[in-house]
């Protein structure tokens, strides 16, 4: 049923995916110009294929075992993305212009609280049905 809670938390985490990438910033390069992510083409992919597998997940509510799945597959995407952030920042001051980091290289990890209690109440609707069935 798309009125449960764990529709609003990967509304939310699409929403994080793809409309604050618009907003916040990855970092500020020497010049002091903020790069935002439509500017890094593989953190620009990775952001809207996170906010495609939340919003395909919403309308999975039948089939609540492939929607927790999705779920998990989003946390790895999110966690490679934070990955690949740590890696740009951390790179050798020769090969990337990071002078300051924005908040944007932190949305993955807001996607991954709301991702995560999603599957949380998603365990919980799968359980309570499971409980239902025993039952009958």
């Amino acid at each position: 049923m798309l009125q449960r809670i764990q529709t609003v938390y990967l509304l939310i985490a699409a929403i994080t995916a793809a409309g604050l990438i618009f907003v916040f910033p990855l970092w500020e390069n020497n010049a002091g110009e903020s790069v935002y992510a439509i500017d890094e083409l593989i953190a620009f992919g990775m952001f809207i294929a996170s906010a495609a597998i939340s919003l395909v997940s919403i309308f999975m509510f039948k089939n609540r075992k492939l929607q927790f799945v999705l779920g998990r597959l989003n946390i790895i995407l999110n966690l490679f993305l934070l990955g690949v952030f740590v890696y740009w920042s951390l790179t050798l001051p020769g090969e990337m212009d990071i002078s300051e980091k924005g908040i944007g290289m932190f949305l993955p990890i807001i996607s991954i609280v709301f991702i995560v209690l999603a599957n949380k109440a998603i365990k919980k609707d799968e359980d309570l049905v499971k409980s239902v069935d025993r039952l009958r």
